[in-house]
């Protein structure tokens, strides 16, 4: 799914408007619509009391459209109009007097005794458009609705949240209602507090228009996964589904390169081999017996050289910095042109080493967390200057970057692509080998790189998702990633096959 800029946004509503022979106000009352049959579904209890806050713009003008469909269909609506939220467009004029004549006031120094799920602030202050510094008037609202114990849903942008540049302050919204695109600030870190739950309404915007006009950023999404699943072929065997050799482990760690060579049999290629210190073996062998294993050193690797031929190999897990270690890995990419996953440790030795960068074969795949992203190119300034400089890497050395986080980022060049799967329950030790484990199997498979990367992260993610009403947040460790594969994988084609 495309994420468009303001730019592109205004102009989808242009084109819309004028292929449809709609008015723009009819557009705002379809966008508000979709919103108010949302809450209305996640919200039947009639006793709900509803304070819309609204701006003076157009997204003022959907919350006062949102907030008339709620009192028609009788539940009880409190509206605060903020004078110096905006300037008054003709579409919200238009939406003030259908507001009047339904027989809703402002009531702007109304307030509620608050009630569990029986009060829902909505706000409709600001969206995509607001480029400025907020008058005062404004922030005092915000803080208001910030510390306010029901729950809050931001009608297409939080209140303050600028979409092309940091935000200090902003709507701590709940969920946040989203109209046609998602928008690129909603999955940066620097915004986390502003955004916990969104949800994407379709209101039919021009489809030519998506579909033509380019956009480097996109979310990836189930349809996106569909496209790059490649299912098992009914005459398949385990030759043909590819071998993965995972390169790691040391003494302490032996458990890292388990998880990750595993995860890769599960992700669907036939054949896995880990490469290990002899201190690894029996435990491998113990945990994982489907794996074959070859082994170097005593504790950790002094040495990589193998007489097998896998189709990918995923290289750090669990391997440790160890000179003899470093010197190993050196020698390794000097001779390697086969298809590569690099993490953990061995992304740190290429921090202390960077003009080992360059012997990286194209489109190698690299999986940092934040601080081993940092490590290799350097801090940043922001999140923005974070997505400029992991897009300047990428293209410098023609990797493919694969930025962990809570919404983790795949980046080839100047594509950006944003994961929608996962959640928190992902932030445990072991989650990264898995990936690492579960992308260098689909590279096995014959998937392209940017493909394994993206299919990866994606069902990795959704493992967590399908997990979570079992395991609860706190409960749910890597091992379980790797027995919620087959899940994730179940749902993937069952979801692909009715699209």
């Amino acid at each position: 799914m495309k994420i468009f800029e303001t730019i592109n946004i205004r102009e989808a509503d242009k084109i819309t408007i004028e292929n449809q022979q709609i008015s723009y106000y009819q557009l705002m009352e379809r966008a508000a619509t979709e919103a108010f049959l949302w809450i209305k579904k996640h919200y039947a209890d009639k006793e709900t009391t509803f304070h819309v806050f609204c701006g003076r713009g157009n997204n003022g003008g959907d919350g006062l459209v949102i907030a008339r469909l709620l009192h028609q269909d009788n539940y009880p609506v409190k509206i605060n109009i903020i004078e110096e939220a905006g300037n008054p467009t003709p579409e919200y004029e238009t939406a003030l007097q259908l507001l009047k004549e339904s027989g809703l006031e402002n009531n702007k120094d109304a307030d509620y005794t608050y009630e569990k799920r029986k009060l829902i602030y909505i706000d409709a202050l600001f969206g995509v458009g607001l480029n400025r510094d907020l008058p005062q008037s404004v922030a005092d609202t915000i803080n208001k609705i910030n510390r306010c114990e029901g729950s809050v849903i931001s009608i297409d942008v939080p209140s303050g949240l600028f979409l092309d540049r940091p935000t200090d302050f902003a709507v701590e919204s709940d969920i946040v209602l989203t109209f046609q695109f998602p928008k690129l600030a909603f999955y940066l870190p620097g915004n986390c507090k502003f955004v916990n739950r969104i949800v994407i309404l379709d209101i039919g915007l021009d489809k030519g228009f998506i579909k033509n006009t380019p956009s480097d950023y996109s979310l990836t999404d189930l349809k996106d996964a569909c496209a790059r699943y490649r299912p098992v072929k009914p005459h398949a065997h385990k030759g043909t589904q590819g071998h993965a050799l995972i390169i790691g482990g040391s003494y302490g760690k032996i458990g890292a390169v388990c998880l990750s060579a595993k995860a890769a049999l599960k992700s669907g290629c036939g054949l896995v081999t880990a490469y290990i210190p002899k201190c690894g073996y029996e435990i491998m062998q113990s945990y994982f017996p489907e794996a074959m294993a070859l082994t170097n050193g005593q504790e950790h690797l002094t040495n990589i050289n193998f007489d097998v031929q896998p189709k990918a190999i995923g290289i750090g897990p669990g391997i440790g910095q160890e000179p003899e270690t470093q010197q190993a890995i050196h020698d390794f990419l000097q001779r390697q042109n086969t298809p590569l996953v690099i993490d953990a440790d061995a992304l740190n030795i290429l921090s202390q080493n960077k003009e080992w960068l360059t012997l990286l074969p194209e489109n190698t795949i690299l999986t940092p967390h934040p601080k081993e992203l940092e490590r290799l190119m350097g801090s940043w300034d922001n999140d923005f200057d974070k997505l400029d400089k992991i897009k300047a890497f990428s293209a410098k050395y023609k990797v493919v970057l694969v930025a962990k986080d809570a919404h983790t980022m795949v980046v080839y060049g100047n594509d950006v692509h944003i994961n929608s799967t996962g959640n928190a329950a992902l932030a445990t030790g072991g989650s990264g080998d898995c990936l690492t484990g579960i992308i260098t199997g689909l590279l096995a498979q014959g998937y392209n790189a940017v493909d394994a990367a993206l299919f990866g992260v994606y069902l990795h993610g959704l493992t967590a998702d399908i997990a979570l009403p079992e395991t609860g947040m706190q409960a749910f460790t890597a091992s379980d990633i790797i027995k919620y594969i087959g899940r994730a994988y179940l749902k993937i084609e069952a979801d692909c096959n009715q699209k």
